[in-house]
């Protein structure tokens, strides 16, 4: 019996790897995009359009970008939760990237502050959805053959969002004003809804029948036949406790929590740049938005270079010397871009000190290239490498979105302390003393690890 097994338009291209991780790619992208994107252009809505005194711009733009962090934070593990429970991941992703895409029009539109913050709330709860949604189908169709190219690539993309954010908002609000600058995030969400309305999830790629349903899949669907009982071969999820210790067995693998560092501390010096570099380079050397869009271009390029390098480099030495070496030169990096514009006790760099930061910018694009998507790659390895000693360990299902949860909780967390501590200390002791606390940060992460 053939019924139900015409396959849809496209099938084979729609639900191929490719087209599949770079569905799920540009999601976690659009993400991080839009939690930077609206750094450049915080000043102009709040001092333009909803009329606040200048002297409260870096407060307000700290307590948006933790709010932010915050509410995800707050909604990662619940989502996952329930994300790992059902079967096809298209709803869950639909259903946030619409709430997202209404948040950011939310934003735009705003005219007093509780409006905006209002839709920063809705924008972060759609967020976690997404991310998880999306970053448990990226972990479902990557293969362990080309895992560190593929892992490398994507995740360097995607840090780069976090950048790339205020790198096109501000270089689109000082060349076309402030509706042409929003359009590009509204376009990268339609683009983003498009391609998951397209894209066929091999988890329900087909109609079940028992016919057409692999034998792996067959051992987990208990209702296929009244009269299919369990065999040694057939490896349902006979553990009560395998979803409920899912954190607990992760948890206390030791590379998981030298993962979580890694994805805490690089998140936490990412926001960082989205909450004082603007705002910096505006009082020290008299930058606007279009100036800030490039430096943050100078971020962004090397990662998406070296990206598919790296990850090659990732599975041939493993994890441990390329990410120490972009820690190692992160520190330094972060003292030399604060030293311009600073009276310290040798003098003050008078001449150069746009030349300086600016080397300073590119040579953290180099470092980062090194430290983005670490965490996430060992963490996926972890749990590839628990799941083929027991396939059924995390549920029916697999644990996929729950590791989606996994690398949010900390990556949000970063997000949260990112701006909270650079705008603090920015605010309290000055932006030099803000980098070499951040710096201090990383000797720290080498410590524990």
């Amino acid at each position: 019996m053939a019924v139900g097994t015409q396959r849809p338009w496209g099938f084979g291209w729609r639900s191929s790897q490719l087209f599949i991780i770079t569905t799920a790619t540009i999601s976690l992208f659009s993400e991080c995009f839009l939690f930077g994107f609206i750094v450049p252009i915080l000043p102009y809505m709040l001092e333009r359009r909803l009329h606040l005194d200048p002297s409260h711009t870096q407060t307000f733009t700290t307590t948006l970008l933790t709010l932010y962090g915050v509410i995800s934070l707050l909604a990662a593990p619940v989502v996952a939760h329930f994300a790992d429970k059902t079967p096809s991941r298209k709803t869950p992703l639909l259903l946030s990237l619409a709430a997202c895409t209404s948040g950011t029009i939310l934003v735009a539109c705003s005219r007093a502050v509780w409006v905006l913050m209002t839709g920063q709330v809705l924008q972060s709860l759609a967020s976690s959805g997404v991310w998880i949604v999306a970053f448990a189908t990226l972990v479902d169709n990557v293969d362990g053959e080309n895992k560190g190219k593929v892992t490398g690539t994507a995740m360097s993309i995607v840090g780069t969002g976090i950048l790339a954010g205020p790198m096109v908002s501000g270089i689109l609000l000082q060349l076309f004003g402030y509706w042409p600058a929003w359009s590009a995030a509204l376009v990268l969400l339609a683009v983003d809804f498009f391609m998951r309305l397209v894209m066929i999830d091999n988890r329900s790629a087909l109609p079940t029948s028992p016919d057409s349903t692999e034998p792996e899949q067959t051992a987990l669907l208990a209702d296929q036949s009244d009269h299919q009982t369990p065999t040694d071969g057939q490896k349902t999820d006979t553990n009560p406790e395998s979803a409920r210790g899912f954190y607990s067995i992760m948890l206390r693998n030791p590379q998981i929590v030298a993962s979580i560092f890694n994805t805490l501390l690089m998140s936490t010096v990412l926001a960082s740049f989205d909450t004082t570099l603007p705002l910096h380079v505006r009082e020290v050397f008299g930058w606007g938005s279009l100036p800030v869009g490039l430096l943050f271009l100078g971020l962004n390029l090397p990662p998406i270079v070296l990206g598919p390098v790296v990850g090659r480099t990732r599975d041939h030495l493993g994890l441990r010397w390329p990410t120490t070496i972009g820690w190692a030169l992160t520190t330094p990096l972060l003292w030399l871009m604060a030293v311009p514009g600073e009276d310290l006790s040798w003098g003050r760099l008078e001449k150069g000190g746009e030349g300086v930061y600016i080397g300073a910018i590119v040579g953290l694009g180099f470092a980062f290239a090194l430290t983005r998507g670490a965490g996430s790659f060992q963490m996926m390895a972890v749990m590839h490498e628990l799941e083929s000693k027991n396939p059924a360990i995390f549920g029916p299902y697999g644990g996929n979105s729950r590791l989606s949860s996994l690398t949010e909780v900390p990556f949000t967390v970063g997000m949260v302390l990112g701006p909270l501590l650079s705008g603090t200390f920015s605010e309290l002791i000055g932006y030099y003393y803000m980098n070499c606390i951040l710096g201090m940060e990383l000797p720290l992460f080498f410590s524990s690890g």
